[in-house]
Protein backbone atom coordinates (compact mmCIF):
# COMPACT_ATOMS: atom_id res chain seq x y z
CA UNK A 1 0.00 0.00 0.00
CA UNK A 2 2.82 2.82 0.75
CA UNK A 3 4.42 1.50 -2.35
CA UNK A 4 0.97 2.22 -4.19
CA UNK A 5 0.69 5.56 -2.56
CA UNK A 6 4.79 6.52 -2.75
CA UNK A 7 4.23 5.95 -6.69
CA UNK A 8 1.27 7.74 -7.01
CA UNK A 9 2.92 11.05 -5.25
CA UNK A 10 5.92 10.51 -7.48
CA UNK A 11 3.52 10.44 -10.54
CA UNK A 12 1.75 13.56 -9.47
CA UNK A 13 5.23 15.66 -8.41
CA UNK A 14 5.95 14.65 -11.89
CA UNK A 15 3.24 15.76 -13.34
CA UNK A 16 3.62 19.49 -11.78
CA UNK A 17 6.98 19.71 -13.67
CA UNK A 18 7.30 22.00 -16.30
CA UNK A 19 8.21 20.65 -19.90
CA UNK A 20 12.12 21.55 -20.88
CA UNK A 21 12.48 24.34 -23.20
CA UNK A 22 12.99 22.74 -26.53
CA UNK A 23 16.24 24.26 -27.80
CA UNK A 24 17.20 26.30 -31.02
CA UNK A 25 20.67 25.91 -32.55
CA UNK A 26 21.69 28.83 -34.39
CA UNK A 27 25.27 29.08 -36.24
CA UNK A 28 27.22 31.37 -37.95
CA UNK A 29 30.96 31.67 -39.26
CA UNK A 30 31.90 35.42 -37.99
CA UNK A 31 33.82 36.14 -35.12
CA UNK A 32 31.16 38.46 -32.44
CA UNK A 33 30.48 42.29 -32.96
CA UNK A 34 29.17 42.28 -36.03
CA UNK A 35 26.13 42.59 -38.18
CA UNK A 36 25.37 39.27 -37.84
CA UNK A 37 25.92 38.62 -33.95
CA UNK A 38 23.87 41.45 -33.95
CA UNK A 39 20.98 39.87 -35.75
CA UNK A 40 21.11 36.48 -33.91
CA UNK A 41 21.11 38.76 -30.81
CA UNK A 42 17.81 40.06 -32.04
CA UNK A 43 16.05 36.27 -33.36
CA UNK A 44 16.98 35.47 -29.32
CA UNK A 45 15.24 38.10 -27.86
CA UNK A 46 12.62 37.97 -30.54
CA UNK A 47 11.49 34.33 -29.62
CA UNK A 48 11.35 34.86 -26.11
CA UNK A 49 8.82 37.62 -26.85
CA UNK A 50 7.05 35.35 -29.44
CA UNK A 51 6.86 31.56 -27.82
CA UNK A 52 7.64 32.73 -24.46
CA UNK A 53 9.83 29.70 -22.22
CA UNK A 54 8.77 27.00 -25.14
CA UNK A 55 11.88 27.42 -26.79
CA UNK A 56 15.56 28.80 -26.20
CA UNK A 57 17.99 29.75 -28.50
CA UNK A 58 21.53 29.15 -28.63
CA UNK A 59 23.93 31.38 -30.56
CA UNK A 60 26.98 29.29 -32.10
CA UNK A 61 29.90 31.86 -33.44
CA UNK A 62 32.84 31.93 -35.07
CA UNK A 63 32.56 28.21 -36.38
CA UNK A 64 32.17 26.38 -33.12
CA UNK A 65 30.50 23.95 -34.26
CA UNK A 66 31.89 23.40 -37.43
CA UNK A 67 32.70 24.92 -41.04
CA UNK A 68 29.94 26.06 -43.14
CA UNK A 69 29.80 23.24 -45.31
CA UNK A 70 29.94 21.25 -42.27
CA UNK A 71 26.97 22.64 -40.48
CA UNK A 72 24.90 22.09 -44.02
CA UNK A 73 25.12 18.92 -43.54
CA UNK A 74 24.19 18.80 -39.82
CA UNK A 75 20.52 20.78 -40.83
CA UNK A 76 20.30 18.15 -43.68
CA UNK A 77 20.30 15.32 -40.94
CA UNK A 78 18.22 17.11 -38.68
CA UNK A 79 20.98 17.50 -36.34
CA UNK A 80 21.18 20.93 -35.79
CA UNK A 81 18.49 23.63 -36.06
CA UNK A 82 19.04 26.85 -37.59
CA UNK A 83 21.73 28.80 -39.49
CA UNK A 84 22.38 32.34 -41.04
CA UNK A 85 24.88 30.76 -43.56
CA UNK A 86 26.98 31.99 -46.41
CA UNK A 87 25.90 31.11 -50.13
CA UNK A 88 27.74 28.29 -50.51
CA UNK A 89 24.18 26.19 -50.47
CA UNK A 90 23.06 28.06 -54.26
CA UNK A 91 26.19 27.35 -55.55
CA UNK A 92 26.09 23.31 -54.15
CA UNK A 93 21.91 22.92 -54.81
CA UNK A 94 21.21 25.14 -57.68
CA UNK A 95 23.76 27.10 -59.00
CA UNK A 96 21.71 27.64 -62.02
CA UNK A 97 19.73 29.98 -60.50
CA UNK A 98 22.92 31.14 -58.23
CA UNK A 99 23.24 35.27 -60.08
CA UNK A 100 24.00 36.84 -56.76
CA UNK A 101 27.36 35.01 -56.55
CA UNK A 102 28.51 36.72 -60.34
CA UNK A 103 30.10 39.86 -59.47
CA UNK A 104 28.63 43.12 -61.70
CA UNK A 105 25.16 41.79 -62.04
CA UNK A 106 22.96 43.07 -59.19
CA UNK A 107 23.90 46.59 -58.59
CA UNK A 108 22.28 47.21 -55.24
CA UNK A 109 21.11 45.73 -52.31
CA UNK A 110 17.44 45.97 -53.51
CA UNK A 111 17.99 44.38 -56.62
CA UNK A 112 19.50 41.25 -54.54
CA UNK A 113 16.71 41.26 -52.29
CA UNK A 114 14.29 41.23 -55.04
CA UNK A 115 15.44 38.53 -56.88
CA UNK A 116 16.02 36.44 -53.97
CA UNK A 117 12.86 36.73 -52.49
CA UNK A 118 10.21 37.85 -55.45
CA UNK A 119 11.26 36.85 -58.31
CA UNK A 120 10.57 32.82 -59.89
CA UNK A 121 13.82 32.10 -60.08
CA UNK A 122 14.34 32.81 -56.18
CA UNK A 123 11.84 30.62 -55.03
CA UNK A 124 12.84 27.82 -57.41
CA UNK A 125 16.40 28.29 -55.80
CA UNK A 126 14.49 27.50 -52.81
CA UNK A 127 12.45 24.93 -53.46
CA UNK A 128 15.74 22.72 -54.88
CA UNK A 129 17.54 23.94 -51.51
CA UNK A 130 14.53 21.98 -49.81
CA UNK A 131 15.08 19.16 -52.12
CA UNK A 132 18.82 18.50 -52.55
CA UNK A 133 19.92 19.79 -49.06
CA UNK A 134 16.60 19.60 -46.72
CA UNK A 135 16.70 23.40 -46.21
CA UNK A 136 13.61 25.70 -45.32
CA UNK A 137 14.57 29.58 -46.52
CA UNK A 138 13.78 31.90 -44.27
CA UNK A 139 15.85 35.18 -45.97
CA UNK A 140 18.58 36.80 -46.71
CA UNK A 141 20.47 39.30 -44.70
CA UNK A 142 22.73 42.27 -46.06
CA UNK A 143 26.38 41.73 -46.47
CA UNK A 144 28.30 44.64 -47.37
CA UNK A 145 28.73 45.15 -50.90
CA UNK A 146 32.84 44.63 -52.02
CA UNK A 147 35.34 47.12 -53.33
CA UNK A 148 38.79 46.83 -54.18
CA UNK A 149 41.57 48.77 -52.68
CA UNK A 150 44.90 49.34 -54.15
CA UNK A 151 48.22 50.84 -54.01
CA UNK A 152 47.83 53.48 -57.11
CA UNK A 153 44.62 55.14 -58.57
CA UNK A 154 42.15 52.94 -60.20
CA UNK A 155 39.95 55.09 -62.10
CA UNK A 156 39.26 53.29 -65.61
CA UNK A 157 39.51 48.91 -66.45
CA UNK A 158 42.21 50.15 -68.17
CA UNK A 159 44.48 50.78 -65.24
CA UNK A 160 43.80 46.91 -63.59
CA UNK A 161 46.32 45.50 -66.32
CA UNK A 162 48.49 43.47 -65.00
CA UNK A 163 47.84 44.59 -61.42
CA UNK A 164 48.30 41.54 -58.95
CA UNK A 165 45.29 41.17 -57.23
CA UNK A 166 44.30 38.67 -54.45
CA UNK A 167 41.23 36.62 -54.89
CA UNK A 168 39.76 34.36 -52.89
CA UNK A 169 39.61 30.94 -54.71
CA UNK A 170 36.57 31.44 -56.41
CA UNK A 171 36.25 30.51 -59.89
CA UNK A 172 33.94 32.94 -61.14
CA UNK A 173 35.23 35.88 -59.16
CA UNK A 174 38.72 35.30 -60.66
CA UNK A 175 37.44 34.85 -64.30
CA UNK A 176 35.47 38.11 -63.84
CA UNK A 177 38.63 39.72 -62.49
CA UNK A 178 41.19 37.89 -65.04
CA UNK A 179 38.91 39.28 -67.54
CA UNK A 180 39.29 43.13 -66.22
CA UNK A 181 43.02 42.68 -66.60
CA UNK A 182 44.30 41.47 -62.99
CA UNK A 183 46.72 38.98 -62.42
CA UNK A 184 45.07 37.01 -59.76
CA UNK A 185 47.24 35.84 -56.50
CA UNK A 186 45.18 33.10 -54.58
CA UNK A 187 46.46 33.15 -51.08
CA UNK A 188 44.64 33.05 -47.66
CA UNK A 189 42.76 35.83 -46.27
CA UNK A 190 45.21 35.84 -43.22
CA UNK A 191 47.96 36.57 -45.35
CA UNK A 192 47.01 39.34 -47.44
CA UNK A 193 48.68 42.07 -45.06
CA UNK A 194 52.04 40.19 -45.49
CA UNK A 195 51.42 40.20 -48.96
CA UNK A 196 50.52 43.42 -49.46
CA UNK A 197 54.06 44.73 -47.47
CA UNK A 198 55.97 42.30 -49.50
CA UNK A 199 54.90 43.62 -52.91
CA UNK A 200 53.35 40.00 -53.59
CA UNK A 201 49.73 41.33 -54.19
CA UNK A 202 48.89 45.25 -55.03
CA UNK A 203 45.00 44.92 -54.57
CA UNK A 204 42.26 42.94 -53.21
CA UNK A 205 38.95 43.05 -52.75
CA UNK A 206 36.26 42.68 -50.52
CA UNK A 207 33.98 44.71 -48.26
CA UNK A 208 35.29 47.91 -46.09
CA UNK A 209 35.57 45.73 -42.82
CA UNK A 210 38.22 43.97 -44.54
CA UNK A 211 41.04 47.33 -45.12
CA UNK A 212 39.99 48.51 -41.49
CA UNK A 213 40.42 45.17 -39.78
CA UNK A 214 43.70 44.82 -41.21
CA UNK A 215 44.82 48.10 -40.53
CA UNK A 216 45.28 48.25 -44.80
CA UNK A 217 46.20 51.96 -44.31
CA UNK A 218 49.36 50.97 -43.50
CA UNK A 219 50.05 49.41 -47.48
CA UNK A 220 47.54 50.60 -49.35
CA UNK A 221 46.55 54.38 -50.29
CA UNK A 222 43.39 54.03 -52.22
CA UNK A 223 39.99 52.51 -51.92
CA UNK A 224 38.07 52.06 -55.25
CA UNK A 225 34.29 51.96 -55.10
CA UNK A 226 33.41 49.37 -57.72
CA UNK A 227 30.48 48.11 -55.69
CA UNK A 228 30.99 44.72 -57.32
CA UNK A 229 29.35 42.31 -55.58
CA UNK A 230 27.05 41.64 -52.61
CA UNK A 231 27.19 38.28 -51.40
CA UNK A 232 24.47 38.02 -48.38
CA UNK A 233 24.14 36.00 -45.34
CA UNK A 234 21.08 33.34 -45.37
CA UNK A 235 18.40 32.60 -42.84
CA UNK A 236 17.75 28.98 -43.06
CA UNK A 237 16.47 25.79 -41.19
CA UNK A 238 16.45 21.76 -41.03
CA UNK A 239 13.60 20.96 -43.06
CA UNK A 240 13.34 18.05 -40.52
CA UNK A 241 12.97 20.15 -37.64
CA UNK A 242 10.58 22.72 -39.38
CA UNK A 243 8.37 19.95 -40.61
CA UNK A 244 7.61 18.89 -36.55
CA UNK A 245 6.76 22.25 -35.42
CA UNK A 246 3.16 23.75 -35.51
CA UNK A 247 2.20 26.12 -37.67
CA UNK A 248 1.41 28.53 -34.77
CA UNK A 249 5.74 27.97 -34.00
CA UNK A 250 6.55 28.13 -37.62
CA UNK A 251 4.65 31.62 -38.49
CA UNK A 252 6.47 33.02 -35.36
CA UNK A 253 9.76 31.67 -35.90
CA UNK A 254 9.86 33.02 -39.67
CA UNK A 255 8.39 35.91 -38.17
CA UNK A 256 11.63 36.74 -35.91
CA UNK A 257 13.65 35.65 -38.33
CA UNK A 258 12.13 38.33 -40.83
CA UNK A 259 12.89 40.85 -38.27
CA UNK A 260 15.99 40.18 -37.23
CA UNK A 261 17.53 40.17 -40.73
CA UNK A 262 16.31 43.56 -41.25
CA UNK A 263 17.83 44.59 -38.19
CA UNK A 264 21.23 42.52 -38.99
CA UNK A 265 21.20 44.44 -42.60
CA UNK A 266 20.31 48.00 -40.66
CA UNK A 267 23.31 46.92 -38.40
CA UNK A 268 25.55 46.22 -41.50
CA UNK A 269 24.36 49.27 -43.32
CA UNK A 270 25.42 51.39 -39.62
CA UNK A 271 28.93 49.89 -39.77
CA UNK A 272 29.49 50.14 -43.42
CA UNK A 273 29.44 54.02 -42.60
CA UNK A 274 31.62 53.44 -39.74
CA UNK A 275 34.27 51.88 -41.68
CA UNK A 276 34.78 54.15 -44.23
CA UNK A 277 34.49 57.50 -42.15
CA UNK A 278 37.28 55.51 -40.16
CA UNK A 279 39.11 54.33 -43.17
CA UNK A 280 39.36 58.32 -44.93
CA UNK A 281 40.30 59.42 -40.87
CA UNK A 282 43.64 57.37 -41.39
CA UNK A 283 44.53 58.91 -44.83
CA UNK A 284 42.51 56.43 -47.74
CA UNK A 285 41.82 57.85 -50.60
CA UNK A 286 37.74 57.15 -51.73
CA UNK A 287 38.08 57.14 -55.59
CA UNK A 288 34.40 56.89 -57.11
CA UNK A 289 34.49 55.18 -60.36
CA UNK A 290 31.44 54.73 -63.35
CA UNK A 291 30.87 50.89 -63.10
CA UNK A 292 29.44 50.44 -66.46
CA UNK A 293 32.76 50.34 -67.86
CA UNK A 294 34.10 47.60 -65.94
CA UNK A 295 31.35 45.70 -66.63
CA UNK A 296 30.86 46.31 -69.93
CA UNK A 297 34.52 45.08 -69.80
CA UNK A 298 33.90 41.92 -67.66
CA UNK A 299 31.22 41.15 -69.96
CA UNK A 300 32.67 38.04 -71.86
CA UNK A 301 32.97 36.45 -68.37
CA UNK A 302 29.85 37.38 -66.86
CA UNK A 303 28.38 35.86 -70.02
CA UNK A 304 30.08 32.75 -68.83
CA UNK A 305 28.72 32.29 -65.81
CA UNK A 306 25.90 33.40 -67.25
CA UNK A 307 25.30 30.88 -70.22
CA UNK A 308 24.54 27.68 -68.03
CA UNK A 309 22.12 29.36 -65.75
CA UNK A 310 17.94 28.86 -66.18
CA UNK A 311 16.11 30.93 -68.58
CA UNK A 312 14.00 32.90 -65.88
CA UNK A 313 17.27 34.24 -64.75
CA UNK A 314 18.03 36.79 -67.17
CA UNK A 315 14.09 38.11 -67.17
CA UNK A 316 14.11 38.03 -63.65
CA UNK A 317 17.42 39.82 -62.78
CA UNK A 318 16.04 42.86 -64.97
CA UNK A 319 12.99 42.97 -63.42
CA UNK A 320 14.98 42.83 -59.79
CA UNK A 321 17.26 45.99 -61.08
CA UNK A 322 14.01 47.95 -62.27
CA UNK A 323 12.27 46.85 -59.03
CA UNK A 324 14.89 48.04 -56.50
CA UNK A 325 15.03 51.39 -58.99
CA UNK A 326 11.56 52.20 -58.46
Amino acid sequence: MRRATLAAAVTVGLGTLPAAAETIEIHNTMSTGGSEEAALQKFQELIGEKLGDDFEVNIYLNSQLGSEAEVLELLNIGQTQMALTGGAFMGQYAPEYNAVSVPFVLPNWGAVEHYIMETESGQKMQEIAREKGNLVYLGPQKRAFRHMTANKPIKTPEDLEGLPMRMPKIPVWIDVWEELGIQAVVIPSSDIYLAMRTGQVEAHENSLASPYTRQMWEVQDYIIETSHLSFPWHWVASAQWWDGLTEEQRTAISEAAEEARQHGTQVENEKDEFYREALIEKGMEFIEVDQAPFREKAAPAIERAMSGMADTVQPDIEASIEAASE
